[in-house]
């Protein structure tokens, strides 16, 4: 893998194991700064720290009432600062989904597969 100057990196997602690992893969080949929110609003009250990458579920707490989806965090931190990357992380294979993240303004959308860290580690160290 390519080793790339280290970034900041927040990771959003209501899977603290997902989170925990996906944290560790990208701090293998840089010592990137990781911070984890089990929550859009958690983020968003961080967002200020101006990331240069946000990973963000596309099911972001989906059992939880009137706590912010994976689309709505996306659509607030695009209002705050268009400058962060946000890669969109999801189950969800469909293409009008995928379609719909990438015109509200997620630069990438990864699946969550076998590959799914690999592919994150690939963009952000192309960033």
């Amino acid at each position: 893998m390519d080793y790339a100057r280290p970034k900041k990196i927040f990771i959003v997602d209501d899977d603290p194991m997902l989170t925990e690992a996906l944290s560790d893969y990208l701090r293998r080949n840089a010592a990137h700064q990781i911070s984890c929110f089990e929550t859009g609003e958690a983020c968003l009250a961080q967002i200020g720290e101006h990331p240069d990458v946000v990973v963000l579920d596309y099911h972001l707490n989906t059992r939880v009432k009137d706590a912010a989806n994976g689309m709505e965090v996306l659509q607030s931190i695009r209002k705050i600062d268009k400058g962060i990357h946000v890669i969109m992380l999801s189950n969800q294979e469909r293409y009008a989904i995928a379609m719909q993240t990438l015109q509200k303004g997620a630069e990438q959308y990864v699946i969550k597969d076998e590959s799914a860290f690999e592919q994150v580690a690939r963009i952000v160290n192309a960033l």
